[in-house]
């Protein structure tokens, strides 16, 4: 774990079965922005793009969105974006987190609505927020660091 005292950067995954969104982000502007969308089959990610990214970003820790059920129970993605949490640290070597994602789905394609609104009704992919959803989690890891548990 970096020194939370000194400047240092995250990416963020937005786990799915058919995409995983991903987001950058640094603690000296506390600031998140969405990237990229990575393509997933059963969640599987290419894990040559994932790779991409991290080599391109070179963050200190990435951070894994957990799916929990409103009620605070795992939900039936909690351990895939577990094992896939695993297999970053794994293959890149580098600290991962998990932090708690509820409603951020729902929060990026509010999001998206506003902002179709506000250029007069131009419509956007809904399908297509999951960098967005990333974004997200990061900010509240930025907001209060420790959101993060170990896989």
């Amino acid at each position: 774990m970096p020194d939370l005292n000194k400047p240092f950067s995250l990416l963020a995954f937005d786990f799915g079965l058919k995409q995983i969104g991903v987001a950058y982000g640094q603690t000296l502007t506390n600031s998140a922005k969405g990237i990229a969308i990575i393509k997933a089959v059963d969640g599987v990610p290419q894990w040559s793009e994932v790779g991409a990214v991290i080599e391109l970003w070179t963050p200190n820790i990435a951070l894994v969105g957990l799916p929990i059920n409103m009620d605070g129970s795992e939900s039936v993605l909690s351990g895939r974006a577990r094992k896939f949490a695993r297999r970053l640290h794994g293959r890149f070597n580098i600290d991962v987190q998990m932090v708690d994602e509820r409603l951020t789905s729902r929060e990026a394609k509010s999001f998206v609505r506003e902002q179709s609104e506000r250029q007069q009704g131009r419509s956007h992919d809904l399908t297509k927020i999951d960098h967005i959803a990333a974004a997200l989690i990061l900010q509240s890891w930025l907001n209060d660091p420790t959101l993060g548990q170990q896989p």
